[in-house]
């Protein structure tokens, strides 16, 4: 049956003149060399698209072809198959309905999955097709596809190798320095290196518990669990991120930070490291820095169009201070990157003092901060004066001699960036007249104030329409007849799927309030009005408030109500 069938397909892909006959036989060769699906080498040589060949199968086969990549997956129904056999047949569990389990597979000829499935679950089994790359995207979104692996990693190194439990004061080094290079542990922390950048991670937190090492990734903003392995293992891994890190590995009382580099992709990442002291060991955070994100230019970041020119007007002045607001990972680093990135040429000095040095930039000179002997902000900036600079970035503005200094600058022919830690843009003005900076010196420095927020974007591959009640809308500042006028007739919400993890969200945008410091405002600043009243102005000149920003994206269908009320506060 299963040959008749085989038989057929090639049949119809000949006939059809959906391949050559030449890539058929060469196709049959490697199939009865190394065995494997013909359809999968057929895709593999790049005969047919897997599209394709789904469509073809199932026309044939009289099988249901299904999307999984827009399908939701009930996660207690992962439960049925083991994740071993899922990820070795390729194949997920997707609806049950009595003792018949529906199941996606790519291969519907492989009788011997079949065969497997129903002896582990003693389900009938009724298959769909669906295309490898989807269901390969749903296991690993559904199952944590690093999971099984090191597991399997571990495994085998319990069957070779028995290591001790050690206490932290007992840590013998040569033995602990011995065991971080073997391969399992070696293997281990490449693939928690591996699985976070294929799932878009910004950071990675290995945390010791009471009785295991945790895993966690942190995507679009929020921590996700990933796995958590044996405590006997802790003190080997920690020792192995501390070696690529080129960090002390014998120092388990203080805190320490470094960074490594590795190849993914083609792309060099750059890896940020700290380890710190806690009651079950040390927990290490990895921050991932991707410099191909930096040079995307302002425009790719997310703003809306409004506030993105007024930063460009700023960015066209040849001296003064712009200051950028913001939490901390709102990504005001990331975009301060991207407008030295995009300012830097030949012709121009660029300088930034920064704590930690986050991304090193070529053609850009960048200065470490070291507190512990004396080369703090205020004495790099004083130095960095005398190296005739044509823009500065200060990583953040911390003090007033900082601030003095910056400013300063800014009057004598220097353009100025530099952060501050304040809710809003408006606010920023206040801060550093609260630091003792004169009013006048502030309004004739500060080109433009400008706060920053990260919200995470609706899951395009898995958004649906969703209806928002009037009353709501006119809650949070919407009018729904405006909206009715401009042809919105529903709002979107994600749906949740393979692609995004189930969260409904996939990447984050940037939202920006921003205002250029005009007469008025200078005025306002001398006089030393609140951060409220030159806010009031600022509006009425055009500024659009985050709040405003982030509603206009739910709007737009980019973002959710939820996401809007979470990220952004009632102006």
């Amino acid at each position: 049956m299963v040959q008749s069938v085989k038989d057929r397909l090639i049949e119809i892909l000949i006939n059809g003149k959906l391949i050559k006959q030449k890539d058929l036989d060469k196709a049959l060769e490697t199939q009865k060399k190394h065995g494997g699906s013909l359809g999968k080498i057929l895709v593999d040589q790049g005969a047919i698209s897997q599209k394709t060949l789904m469509v073809i199968m199932s026309q044939q086969l009289n099988i249901p072809l299904i999307d999984l990549s827009k399908y939701k997956v009930n996660k207690d129904l992962l439960k049925v198959i083991p994740e071993k056999v899922a990820k070795h047949y390729l194949l997920v569990p997707i609806s049950k309905i009595g003792n018949t389990l529906t199941v996606a597979m790519s291969d519907p000829l492989n009788v011997f999955a079949m065969d497997d499935v129903k002896a582990a679950t003693s389900f009938d089994i009724e298959p769909v097709i669906s295309t490898e790359n989807d269901i390969k995207e749903a296991l690993n979104a559904y199952y944590g596809a690093s999971t099984q692996e090191i597991a399997g990693v571990f495994e085998q190194a319990e069957s070779t190798e028995e290591i001790e439990v050690l206490e932290e004061e007992k840590i013998d080094v040569s033995d602990v320095t011995e065991e971080s290079q073997s391969a399992p542990i070696v293997k281990v922390v490449s693939l928690i290196l591996n699985e976070a950048l294929k799932k878009r991670a910004s950071d990675i937190h290995i945390e010791p518990a009471e009785k295991c090492l945790k895993v966690r990734y942190r995507i679009d903003g929020s921590l996700h669990d990933v796995l958590n392995f044996p405590k006997k293992y802790q003190n080997a891994v920690i020792a192995r991120v501390k070696i690529l890190s080129r960090l002390d590995i014998t120092e388990t009382r203080m805190p320490q930070d470094g960074r490594f580099r590795i190849s993914f992709e083609s792309k060099e990442i750059d890896f940020r490291v700290s380890v710190l002291p806690v009651t079950f060991g040390g927990k290490v955070v990895l921050r991932i820095l991707d410099k191909s994100s930096l040079s995307i230019g302002l425009e790719k970041l997310g703003f809306l169009p409004g506030p993105l020119e007024t930063f460009k007007i700023a960015l066209k002045r040849p001296y003064g201070m712009i200051l950028l607001t913001g939490p901390t990972g709102s990504g005001k680093s990331t975009t301060l990157y991207s407008i030295i990135n995009q300012l830097n040429s030949p012709e121009r000095n660029i300088v930034t003092l920064e704590d930690p040095v986050e991304y090193e930039l070529e053609g850009i000179t960048q200065i470490q901060m070291k507190s512990e002997i004396g080369l703090t902000f205020v004495e790099g900036l004083k130095s960095v004066l005398r190296q005739s600079p044509d823009i500065i970035m200060v990583g953040e503005i911390r003090d007033f001699e900082t601030a003095d200094i910056a400013i300063k600058a800014s009057l004598t022919g220097q353009l100025i960036l530099s952060t501050l830690h304040t809710n809003d843009a408006p606010s920023a003005i206040t801060r550093l007249i609260d630091m003792g900076v004169e009013p006048f010196l502030i309004g004739s420095s500060l080109v433009m104030a400008a706060a920053q927020r990260l919200m995470r974007k609706i899951c395009f591959n898995c958004r649906e329409p969703f209806d928002v009640a009037k009353n709501v809308l006119e809650r949070v500042g919407l009018d729904p007849d405006k909206i009715a006028d401009k042809g919105i007739k529903h709002f979107y919400q994600g749906k949740g799927c393979a692609k995004c993890s189930n969260s409904g969200y996939h990447g984050r945008m940037a939202l920006l309030e921003a205002f250029l410091i005009d007469d008025k405002i200078k005025d306002m600043i001398i006089r030393k009005a609140s951060s409220d009243e030159i806010k009031e102005i600022a509006i009425k000149q055009g500024m659009k408030t985050l709040r405003d920003n982030a509603l206009e994206n739910f709007v737009n269908g980019t973002t959710t109500l939820e996401e809007v009320l979470r990220v952004t506060s009632e102006d």
